[in-house]
């Protein structure tokens, strides 16, 4: 089977071909996890592949709760998305426990 310029990111089963002994292969990104990619899938699509790119971690948030146990969070852009089966992109948020301590913490009557 060949991929002949039909290259799938992700996973495709609509992204196939005929191959050896009239089975199915495939020439998405995930054949590579299964091991049921067409014959050229390397060359055919892996060469065109754009993997993820992002953007710079952006600033912690405040804490969540004002007094006592919280989490903070932050978040970044994907700036290039992935391609042609390119490498996925990384996690985009990120949280964090933090403790409030607001000056009126412990001060309730």
């Amino acid at each position: 089977g060949s991929c002949r310029q039909r290259c799938c990111p992700g996973r495709n089963n609509a992204c196939w071909a005929p191959g050896a002994r009239r089975a199915p292969c495939y020439c998405d990104s995930y054949c590579q996890r299964t091991g049921d990619c067409c014959r050229d899938y390397l060359t055919a699509c892996r060469r065109a592949a754009v993997g993820c790119a992002v953007g710079p971690w952006g600033p912690w948030s405040g804490c969540s709760s004002p007094c006592g146990a919280g989490s903070r969070a932050r978040s970044r852009q994907v700036t290039v998305p992935p391609r042609h089966g390119g490498d996925p992109c990384p996690d985009l948020k990120q949280r964090r426990g933090c403790l409030g301590q607001h000056p009126t913490c412990g001060t309730a009557k």
